[in-house]
């Protein structure tokens, strides 16, 4: 390989960083300016990540494109980055949201050299979070993506943006307080922080001894089992916070609402994924026993948080609160794939397969879909200012592109046959139905709920009668 090939993954998390400094460092310059150099750094980024996908071998098992480094030995943390199938899909999706967005901000005029910045800053938060394969400088992502969301979100400007962004600031830090705390443990227990090293020893069940040994060090009688179960619900809290799964959800639809449409597109395209990849690269691997053991009680809150979110969605006036809730929902079905393919039940190989496919699937089918919807949001907005479900009817006469964009992108998020959301649900509900069947028919309640409240913004919006109201 050449030098860019061997190093290709880190160049990728460090052209946007690079692009974040650059924009921030030209004082003076104009708003198009800032956007030019954050259009061109996400386009190098773009073209980066194409050839990953170029070199990636869908046949091969394991890591590849694999970077290792010594870094800090006395803990011990190298520098591991590497992609696979799970990676390698969310790495397109970061680069596809990201020029999205600073296109969508276009009109904007406050700020534009920070939010531009942040906005990058972000990008490559993600980009590190979906390529380390160490816990150390993962976990240095994972936080630093919660600096630019946390002031993107004030951006908004209002008292509930403020508050919002405090509110998503603090929730997450929990849970990424809970996490660290769990894997210092298994450093202290195992001796590393390799996910590879880590989910090996805790298959093997060696883990839980070794924490079990540090309890007892510690002067606590605790179980392996017990332990395991301790350090797996660190993680897990940081998991279902971040994606996030009922009943941690309550900090989203503010934090949604409140920010402004093109950060909201960044939040649930890009964001909300690292709570579902944490928990198919770092909770389920390292901790499978645990899993399946809790994996009924995890599939049943699954199940509620699509169900709660659709219900939510349905009782919302204002548009972009409806589309926050569909997210929870949404996700939920990533949630309800992988907690079926790891459960107990009857089911083959197969249908485990099918579960966790559509699990994969619906994260990026998800990202895409829910970005797009926050795009045309936005647009709806900037050019009348309103976004409440009654404030609208009959816009198809006047903008019958627009309406058929809209009705594409909404059609593939209630799974309309043809369209990629079908695809993902189906094969979330085909592993569901022969391993959990009864979760799997009350899922199925929320998917009845999507079309509904999906429908009904199209009966409203777009061919209700006429509103009248003055445009800003």
């Amino acid at each position: 390989m050449n030098l860019l090939d061997t190093h290709l993954l880190t160049w990728l998390m460090a052209v946007p960083a690079v692009g974040a400094v650059v924009v921030l460092l030209a004082r003076g310059q104009s708003a198009a300016f800032s956007r030019g150099v954050a259009l061109a750094t996400t386009g190098l980024a773009m073209l980066l990540t194409l050839r990953v996908l170029w070199l990636f071998d869908p046949t091969k098992a394991g890591p590849q494109l694999a970077e290792r480094y010594p870094w800090i030995p006395t803990l011990p943390a190298d520098y591991v980055v590497g992609v696979d199938g799970l990676s390698v899909l969310l790495l397109l999706l970061s680069a596809l949201i990201v020029p999205l967005s600073i296109t969508a901000s276009w009109k904007r005029t406050d700020n534009v050299r920070l939010t531009t910045a942040l906005v990058l800053l972000l990008q490559a938060g993600m980009f590190g979070v979906f390529t380390a394969l160490s816990f150390f400088h993962w976990f240095i992502f994972w936080e630093v993506v919660l600096i630019p969301a946390f002031f993107l979100v004030r951006a908004g400007g209002s008292v509930g943006a403020r508050r919002a962004a405090l509110k998503f600031l603090l929730v997450t830090l929990v849970g990424s307080v809970a996490m660290l705390l769990a894997f210092q443990a298994m450093l202290f227990a195992a001796g590393t922080l390799d996910f590879a090293e880590l989910a090996r020893l805790g298959k093997s069940g060696v883990l839980a001894t070794k924490l079990a040994g540090l309890a007892a060090d510690a002067g606590l009688s605790w179980s392996a089992q017990t332990c395991a179960a301790l350090a797996f619900g660190g993680v897990m809290l940081a998991v279902a916070i971040k994606t996030p799964m009922w009943p941690l959800h309550t900090w989203l639809p503010d934090t949604y609402a409140e920010a402004p449409s093109p950060i909201t597109l960044l939040l649930t395209a890009g964001m909300s994924k690292m709570g579902v990849y944490a928990l198919l690269r770092i909770a389920l691997p390292i901790f499978p026993d645990t899993a399946q053991r809790l994996a009924p009680l995890l599939l049943g809150l699954a199940v509620v948080t699509v169900v709660a979110g659709a219900f939510s969605a349905l009782a919302q006036t204002d548009l972009k609160r409806i589309m926050a809730y569909s997210s929870v929902n949404h996700v939920g079905f990533c949630l309800v794939g992988a907690f079926a393919a790891i459960s107990a039940g009857a089911g083959l190989a197969d249908d485990r397969a099918a579960a966790m496919s559509g699990a994969v699937l619906q994260m990026f089918v998800h990202g895409i879909t829910a970005g797009a919807m926050f795009f045309l949001l936005n647009a709806l907005e900037e050019r009348t200012g309103h976004r409440g479900l009654h404030d609208f009817g009959g816009l198809r006469r006047a903008a019958p592109w627009f309406c058929g964009a809209f009705g594409v992108v909404t059609f593939a998020s209630l799974g309309l046959p043809g369209l990629a959301g079908f695809v993902s649900e189906l094969l979330v509900l085909r592993g569901a139905f022969m391993l959990a069947p009864l979760m799997a028919a009350l899922s199925l309640i929320g998917v009845f709920i999507t079309a509904l409240f999906l429908l009904t913004i199209i009966q409203r919006v777009w061919w209700g009668p006429p509103k009248a109201w003055s445009a800003p």
